[in-house]
């Protein structure tokens, strides 16, 4: 099943339902309001249209009610605010899942890829410093911390276990992105200088894909990443084989 059609993606995370129903539900307020006014117009421009023997009138209608259609207006705003709006936005951004029952992963945004980094067996991310950023080290890991040795790094490539919260700290190399996978209904801007903790719950298998949602150079229209929804038996095999080998005798890195 293709995870785009005519209309919204697929809804692959937990929150996904709720971000759609403050889509669907404010085009269709919106939808009803231009039809209520497109009536309400048709019916001044055929009343009062110009006839034979029906001169102008002046019509006097109280403050009061000239602002009636705005107060309604703002009635209905302030219930998707107060209804709506806050309650996902405190369930989404500020009620983020335990980082023990979760899947814990760096992003780090450059012209023009998805960096991505996973604690190794230890659970525990390496040490970085400026001075040992470079091509193959993007996140700058530094090669001395114990904690380090057996993280693993993507590029572009993101793999998730099903129905496991995912937390991820995201930032910025060079200028702003924008962390967005449509399927999970998160959009995020990777921002210089900050880490920006954000949150989503695969809850359906299948292949998915990171895009950058902001104008970030040339490039842009190729910075995108893949995103793989699998069980947890399949998210752990790929994880080993990714990890740093070691030799049995000096068990240092190959």
């Amino acid at each position: 099943m293709s995870n785009y059609g005519w209309f919204m993606p697929v809804q692959a995370s937990s929150y996904a339902a709720k971000i759609d129903f403050g889509i669907w539900g404010i085009h269709i307020l919106m939808g009803g309001i231009f039809v209520l006014w497109l009536v309400y117009f048709s019916y001044l421009l055929f009343a009062y249209r110009q006839r034979e023997g029906h001169k102008a009138e002046r019509v006097h209608i109280s403050h009061k009610a000239s602002l009636a259609p705005d107060v309604i207006i703002l009635g209905l705003e302030l219930v998707i605010v107060f209804f709506y709006a806050i309650p996902s936005w405190s369930d989404i951004k500020m009620s983020a899942p335990a980082e023990k029952d979760s899947t814990v992963i760096e992003v780090l945004a450059e012209q023009f890829n998805w960096n991505v980094r996973y604690a190794g067996a230890d659970g525990k991310f390496g040490k970085t410093a400026i001075n040992h950023i470079d091509f193959t080290n993007p996140f700058g890991i530094d090669p001395a911390d114990a904690d380090g040795k057996d993280d693993i790094v993507t590029v572009n490539d993101m793999h998730f276990p099903i129905g496991k919260p995912v937390l991820a700290r995201l930032a910025s190399k060079d200028v702003i992105h924008s962390f967005s996978i449509p399927s999970f209904r998160i959009k995020q801007d990777a921002t210089p200088g900050l880490v920006i903790p954000i949150w989503f719950e695969p809850t359906l298998e299948g292949d998915y894909e990171v895009t950058c949602a902001q104008l970030c150079g040339v490039g842009h229209t190729i910075m995108r990443a893949d995103v793989k929804v699998e069980s947890q038996e399949e998210f752990d095999k790929w994880l080993a084989t990714l990890a740093p080998k070691k030799t049995e005798a000096a068990g240092e890195e190959w």
